[in-house]
């Protein structure tokens, strides 16, 4: 399955001034099968060394970090020759070796002609305990697959074509907004974990086999998150982290109406009721990639970080489809769009995960008294909200008074509606499989 992610790497090759690069992301994003399928595709030979599943690599890089003998002893284990000016060398769960993580200074000082890509957890490379190679690696973050990423592996390539289309004309017409609604509907239930998203195409022609399936699947990576915890954080916190794992869902079905609210403290972990309790297992989650922090603005005003306090944020789950296997919700359910009202929570979350695979590195909300609105989207240097919908019933009470105050010169909403951006209009309306192309 293509991945967007693949054109950075092609540019990464391709750069004078390349340095190893290090691709991060949450477990099963799909890190490993993304370089393999570059190193395949874009070199005479590549070489991949599995600090997880193979032990014996670590040795390589206790005694000396010269990159000669490095790559000697790594083509002497693997029985064949590296040839640094033509071969790339990939170093996979490199967090599983924290020395190797070190080496790549050297490669970068003195063998700057060996391509180098690495792949690693979030959390375990952030964890290490070597010093880091600052300056000297370049980074990558790979995210679960978008919406069009979703749809190029359903290989809906007309779709594709009308979306760019639409994109330039600011227009769509009905036919190809309803098929396109289908389609998001579809990666509501599967998210965008490639294992998942490839075992869901290969049985597709059943829907409803083919999704009761991923959900099986997903119940089973979830567990595998679970074992993560108890490996990377001992006992005691790993049952902390589960406790917020767990709760971040929960609290966002229980938005009846209107915006998500802020995550609340009190009752997630028994005998802790506040922020100074909780903030180390919501740094972890995040720091693993596993939620998304987006920070509450009292003003909509620059810089946004400056109007944010740390303890009021709201907290988003990274992938849709791992979202509604925790909730246990129905597949059915969630075609027929049929899980009560709060179905709102899934549109906003759908849109942080866009928003973050996108590019945007921070995420921002604002409420000021009774007024409330999704997200801040930093676009062109101004401020723009953005407010999300659910379905077609897009009375945006916040949105007029919000415009009221701070006169923006554009301002968004993503709902159910098909696209219509009147460039003469301050709101443009984006419907929600469009929310990444913003």
């Amino acid at each position: 399955m293509k991945r967007a992610l693949y054109k950075n790497l092609l540019d990464w090759k391709s750069s004078p001034t390349r340095k190893p690069l290090l691709l991060k992301g949450a477990r099963q994003v799909g890190k490993s099968y993304l370089l393999d399928d570059f190193g395949k595709n874009e070199f005479p030979k590549f070489h991949v060394f599995n600090f997880e599943q193979d032990k014996s690599l670590s040795p390589v890089f206790e005694t000396d970090l010269n990159p000669d003998k490095i790559l000697t002893d790594l083509s002497v284990h693997k029985g064949e020759r590296i040839n640094s000016q033509s071969d790339l060398v990939i170093f996979d769960e490199i967090q599983a070796c924290p020395r190797a993580l070190t080496s790549l200074k050297y490669f970068y000082e003195s063998m700057p002609e060996q391509a180098i890509c690495c792949a690693g957890s979030l959390l375990g490379v952030s964890l290490s305990s070597e010093s880091f190679p600052v300056g000297k690696v370049e980074f990558q973050n790979l995210f679960p697959m978008n919406f069009a990423e979703f749809l190029e592996a359903l290989n809906e390539e007309l779709l594709i074509e009308v979306l760019e289309l639409a994109l330039e004309e600011g227009t769509i017409s009905e036919i190809a907004h309803r098929k396109l609604w289908e389609c998001l509907k579809e990666y509501y239930v599967t998210g965008g974990m490639p294992q998942i998203v490839y075992e869901y195409i290969l049985i597709r022609e059943n829907r409803l086999e083919a999704m009761n399936n991923a959900r099986k699947i997903q119940k089973e990576l979830v567990e595998g998150y679970y074992r993560d915890f108890a490996k990377h954080s001992g006992k005691t916190n790993s049952m902390h982290i589960v406790s917020v794992f767990e709760d971040v869902p929960m609290q966002l079905s229980n938005n009846v109406e209107g915006s998500v609210n802020r995550y609340r403290f009190k009752g997630v972990i028994p005998g802790k009721k506040g922020y100074s309790d909780l903030n180390g297992p919501i740094n972890w989650l995040e720091k693993a990639g596993l939620i998304l922090k987006v920070k509450i603005c009292n003003k909509a005003e620059l810089p946004l970080e400056s109007f944010c306090k740390n303890n009021l944020f709201k907290l988003y789950f990274f992938d849709i489809g791992l979202l509604g296997c925790m909730l246990d919700l129905p597949v059915e359910a969630i075609i027929a769009q049929d899980y009560g009202i709060t179905k709102g929570y899934f549109a906003e979350n759908f849109t942080a995960q866009e928003f973050v695979s996108a590019g945007v590195s921070k995420l921002y909300a604002w409420k000021e008294r009774n007024s409330e609105i999704e997200f801040l989207r930093m676009i062109k240097g101004k401020i723009v909200p953005v407010e999300v919908k659910s379905g077609n019933r897009t009375q945006a009470k916040s949105m007029r008074q919000y415009n009221t105050k701070y006169a923006p010169h554009s301002a968004i909403m993503i709902s159910g509606k098909t696209l219509n951006c009147d460039e003469e209009k301050v709101i443009k309306n984006y419907p929600l499989y469009l929310a990444g192309s913003i």
